[in-house]
């Protein structure tokens, strides 16, 4: 085969070229370099994509479903995470949320220290506990529209892994819907 190969470029114009290339040793060591580098780039693709991979699941809720105007919600976001992952606590984790009109946060951005969030230490690294949901607070306007409301947000973090000895930061997006009723609840005194 190889020989085929080597008298069909020899009957050519491009007999000069592939001569070295493809016939000579220089060949291999072009393979060898040509392969060296494709494996250099197969192990930084596999970086980037693992830094694109959501190590966070979640499931965003809104309690209660429907609200009246002037009435107080918590957007409950339940957070999992892959077998063998962590969250780190530093630099940062934090959760942004998008202005969304008629729902009104106190903040529009909340680091794990502003939700509460416990730590925990394993193997001499310290990482967020993420088993319970977080809770975080808003009210309806009085002004807002009668129907649903979509609130976009997401999530900033370091995810980690100890056994495979990497850290990478990443984000997690997550959407809800709420209801909002044309009534208006009354403040009692």
């Amino acid at each position: 085969m190889r020989l085929e190969l080597c008298s069909f470029l020899d009957s050519g114009a491009v007999r000069g070229y592939h001569e070295k290339t493809v016939c000579g040793k220089e060949s291999v060591l072009k393979n060898r370099r040509a392969s060296l580098f494709l494996l250099f780039l197969a192990g930084s693709l596999s970086l980037l994509l693992r830094a694109q991979e959501d190590f966070l699941r979640i499931e965003a809720s809104v309690i209660p479903r429907k609200l009246s105007r002037g009435e107080e919600g918590i957007v409950l976001l339940k957070l999992g995470l892959q077998e063998g992952i962590t969250i780190s606590p530093h630099p940062d984790f934090i959760i942004e949320l998008k202005p969304t009109e008629g729902l009104v946060f106190p903040k529009n951005f909340y680091a794990a220290s502003d939700l509460g969030i416990d730590t925990g230490e394993a193997d001499g690294e310290e990482y967020l506990d993420l088993k319970e949901p977080i809770r975080i607070p808003f009210t309806v306007s009085a002004g807002v529209k009668k129907g649903s409301h979509i609130l976009e947000g997401r999530i900033k973090y370091f995810a980690r892994s100890k056994k495979e000895g990497w850290c990478v930061r990443n984000t997690a997006k997550f959407f809800v819907t709420c209801y909002t009723r044309s009534s208006v609840v009354k403040k009692s005194a």
